[in-house]
């Protein structure tokens, strides 16, 4: 989909969601995907769970994924053009493997302004189809308020196995299929979730969380870390990462390790403070 600033604007804003967007491109997927399989083969056939979150502070490639100016060009169409990227998380289903992603608002325990303007881009390495679990939204749903979350009784996927405490009208659903290398762009407080993968095929995807630097953390919590990805950052709310220089090393790893510790306290204290959120709408 090629979209001009004020198209993919208007339909992001009336939807909460653009679906397919052009991202980094099927050769550069495919080079991607090679050396997520690499890191997985060297642990045991997994992408290894102390890096579900953040990778791209310890892979240099998945750093220079997350600053592809093809994708923050169509990011700067609706955040502006100061950019951090708060985080970064694989959604990989194998075939068979069950997993699904219940339905949730993404921004229920990030810890920051619920009434910014703050979206996800979701990368695909493999086509994301309907049978293989691609993601699906309801669309117009980032209108409504944050709503109360029920932990634990969802999926595995999400962080904290949250699902939105409403009944959602399936029959409303949006399935967002990707080709390799493409992407969707959907704003915090959209419904969605995905199916099992019933395929044959793996869905192999990258959740990249994007917010203008003027977001602000939720006061009392630690400070949290963002990547800079374009722009400048005039407001300094958050702790600056530096990149990694190559593959796992020590430098970055302790960082990694310091960054997603401290996130842990914040995505608990964001929890336990929701239902106060949810009222100072």
């Amino acid at each position: 989909m090629s979209l001009n600033n004020s198209e993919l604007s208007r339909i992001y804003q009336n939807d909460g969601f653009v679906c397919p967007v052009p991202a980094i491109g099927k050769d550069l997927a495919s080079q991607a995907l090679e050396k997520i399989e690499a890191v997985e083969a060297a642990h045991g056939g997994k992408w290894p769970s102390e890096y579900a979150l953040k990778p791209h502070l310890v892979y240099p490639f998945l750093d220079e994924i997350v600053k592809h100016p093809t994708i923050l060009d169509a990011v700067e169409k609706i955040l502006g053009p100061d950019i951090i990227c708060w985080q970064c998380r694989f959604f990989i289903k194998n075939p068979g493997d069950g997993g699904f992603v219940s339905w949730h608002q993404d921004i229920s325990y990030w810890g920051v302004d619920i009434s910014e303007n703050i979206l996800t881009a979701w990368l695909a390495f493999t086509p994301a189809t309907k049978v293989n679990g691609v993601m699906k939204v309801i669309p117009g749903t980032h209108k409504l308020k944050l709503l109360p979350h029920r932990e634990g009784a969802g999926s595995a996927l999400t962080v904290r196995g949250q699902e939105v405490d409403v009944d959602v009208d399936e029959s409303q659903a949006v399935y967002m299929e990707l080709q390799s290398g493409e992407m969707s762009l959907h704003h915090v407080k959209l419904f969605h979730g995905s199916d099992p993968n019933e395929s044959d095929q793996r869905r192999v995807g990258l959740a990249i969380r994007y917010m203008p630097t003027r977001a602000k953390p939720l006061d009392g919590l630690p400070k949290d870390s963002v990547t800079l990805v374009r722009g400048v950052d005039n407001f300094n709310y958050f702790h600056h990462e530096f990149p990694p220089k190559r593959d796992m090393d020590p430098a970055s790893v302790e960082q990694h390790k310091r960054i997603t510790d401290t996130y842990k306290i914040i995505n608990d204290m964001a929890a336990s403070r929701l239902h106060e959120t949810i009222s100072s709408q």
